[in-house]
């Protein structure tokens, strides 16, 4: 086998296609990303290394500055106050990483005092993986001896169908669901699937393995030309039902890379958006260092705003990294740090205009709320006009949005 990756990994991949013949990509990816024993994120990161932060394969904002989960705090804040203070108010982070974004959130609650919500607060983090909780749990140490606060489940749907009043988000998770990738050959929509010859991956173009790849994009109203390569996320429309199901009342924040489906699926994305990353360098190859490497494409925020509209969300607002946090009121925060020190550039990173400031979006959606006025929306640049249009079925609307670094 000269298939270069996780050796029991790429065996288990190799084994069921010798068995079942080529799967789709899909099928690939998630093997890759969450093969319960031997997958890039279910598997302990090797001694003396990390997977995620500035020594690891990528980084994200939670690393880079706690500022974000101050921001998120604060707008915590609002939403509970809008909800009429509840008893408890629950925080579900799903998706958290290290855990370091959670324990910036309450590090920040306790700090700002936040009245009666330290008391009433309960934060869940939804975590399948077993190395990764443990990882959350030595970051979040402090904070466990305060009898239930801090609690695990494996996934959203353990939460209560229909009983949770807070907030739930997501920081850097739907990019790495495992999505379908697609092509227009001779003018019909194919799907890649994976096959295994001569001692490696392989792609090839076969018939759609699902109906649903197809009606995704004549929903969306769009056309591809032919040649034109792209993924599709269906699991992430699945999850966004989950995620509106379990909420009673309150707010749903989304936060990671991505675009609205004009420009997702636009002239300049005619390869699609999947990236490999390792030791901060990327790849466009998903077939060498399986399991040794993340994998990653941006969002398509139109089909979220669409499927939690379906299941009883409506639109708060869409928005970027950069003027969520100057509407949560970061000039103030960075305010505080000693100018020209390393934590003051930190901060500035989060902010970068031609960065993680435009390149990370932030979709808002709430429940049984009559019309919250959120400050993290009191800045929308351009492009959410374009997906709050298509959101309520005008898929003419479009945005020029411009796009930079990932992560």
């Amino acid at each position: 086998m000269t298939t270069t990756g996780h050796p029991q990994l790429t065996a288990a991949i190799v084994s069921e296609i010798e068995a079942a013949g080529p799967m789709p990509f899909v099928r690939f990816m998630d093997l890759a990303l969450y093969h319960p024993q031997y997958g890039y994120y279910m598997r302990p990161p090797e001694a003396g290394t990390e997977r995620i932060g500035w020594s690891g394969d990528f980084y994200t904002s939670s690393d880079v500055h706690p500022i974000l989960g101050q921001a998120l705090a604060k707008q915590a804040e609002q939403i509970d106050a809008f909800l009429g203070y509840p008893d408890p108010f629950t925080v579900v982070e799903m998706g958290p990483g290290k855990g370091l974004l959670a324990k910036h959130f309450l590090s920040a609650c306790h700090a700002r005092g936040s009245g009666t919500l330290q008391r009433r607060l309960r934060y869940v983090l939804i975590e399948r993986s077993p190395a990764m909780r443990a990882i959350q749990q030595q970051h979040l140490q402090p904070w466990l001896e305060r009898d239930g606060l801090v609690s695990w489940l494996e996934d959203i749907d353990s939460l209560p169908h229909d009983g949770t009043v807070g907030l739930l988000f997501s920081n850097e998770l739907i990019d790495a669901f495992p999505v379908h990738r697609v092509e227009v050959s001779g003018g019909v929509l194919k799907e890649c699937f994976v096959d295994y010859r001569d001692g490696r991956f392989v792609e090839c173009l076969l018939p759609l393995s699902n109906p649903a790849l197809a009606e995704y994009l004549t929903r969306l109203g769009l056309i591809l030309p032919d040649g034109y390569r792209t993924e599709i996320n269906l699991r992430a429309r699945d999850w966004m039902a989950s995620v509106a199901g379990s909420l009673s009342r309150g707010a749903v924040l989304t936060i990671d890379y991505g675009h609205s489906a004009q420009d997702l699926y636009g002239p300049d994305r005619a390869r699609g958006t999947l990236l490999c990353y390792r030791s901060q360098l990327t790849s466009e190859d998903p077939y060498t260092m399986v399991g040794l490497q993340d994998m990653t494409t941006h969002v398509d925020f139109t089909s979220l705003a669409l499927a939690g509209q379906e299941a009883g969300l409506s639109l708060t607002g869409f928005t970027n990294q950069m003027s969520f946090l100057m509407g949560l009121g970061v000039e103030e925060m960075i305010g505080r740090l000693e100018p020209e020190s390393p934590e003051f550039f930190a901060a500035l990173h989060l902010l970068q205009p031609h960065g993680m400031g435009r390149t990370f979006k932030i979709l808002v959606q709430h429940k049984a709320m009559t019309d919250p006025q959120l400050d993290g929306l009191t800045f929308k640049p351009f492009f959410g006009s374009a997906l709050t249009a298509t959101s309520r079925g005008h898929h003419e609307a479009a945005s020029a949005e411009t796009v930079g670094v990932r992560r």
